[in-house]
Formats: structure tokens, sequence, C-alpha cells
């Protein structure tokens, strides 16, 4: 499977941005698909996942109650609503396919999209 993310960009805190992860060429549905982040100079941060059949999500306790994480199995993406934005939410957002929530391997990862938040 191939993954693609898109969506981000530049907003002013209390914003929102919608990212979408869209996969190819795989079996999409066998795979959760986490969001993770990664801020200049800072490591990675996990966002949030959700399962294959989208019934369970598992958020980052810095973005519970802001962020949303769901999937179309029909149109093979995997959407992360972003809501009241703050300027730490910045940086390189990621989407990573896993066999599965707990799986620490992934089958594919996706290059990344850009999200600033301005204050």
């Amino acid at each position: 499977v191939q993954l693609q993310a898109s969506g981000g960009g530049l907003v002013q805190a209390g914003g929102s941005l919608r990212l979408t992860c869209a996969a190819s060429g795989g079996r999409f549905r066998s795979y959760a698909i986490e969001w993770s982040r990664q801020a200049p100079g800072k490591a990675s941060e996990f966002v949030a996942v959700v399962d294959r059949l989208g019934e369970r999500t598992v958020y980052g306790n810095s973005v519970k109650g802001r962020f949303s994480v769901s999937r179309d199995n029909v149109k093979s993406t995997v959407s992360l609503q972003m809501d009241s934005l703050k300027p730490e939410d910045t940086g390189v957002y990621y989407c990573t396919a896993r066999n599965a929530i707990s799986s620490t391997a992934f089958v594919a990862r996706g290059q990344g999209t850009l999200v600033t938040v301005s204050s």
C-alpha cells in the first residue's frame, strides 16, 4: 500500500484544518492508520490512530478533544480534522499504515504534509 498525506497549510491559532491520507495499491482495509507529527528539532509525536473498520480511535493527550480521526474504506482515505489549533501543533504530519493499532512496526508511511499554526 502507498500513502499520501495532504491538506496542510498555514492557519492562525484557533483555526481548523483537515488533513487527508489517501491510499493506493494495497489492501487499505487491512490496516490501522496512524497520524503522527514532527516539529522542527523535536522527536516524532503520536497524534491519533484509527483501526481497520473505523470503530476504534486513540488520541494523543495533547490533541484530545480538538482532533478527530475517521476513515472511509470505500474511498481508501483517512481524515484528521483539527480544530482549535495551537502554535504547538505546528509540524510535519505523517500517516502510517500498521497491521494493528498496537503494532510498533509499520507497513507503509506517506510523505508528510506541513502544518503551520501562527500565533
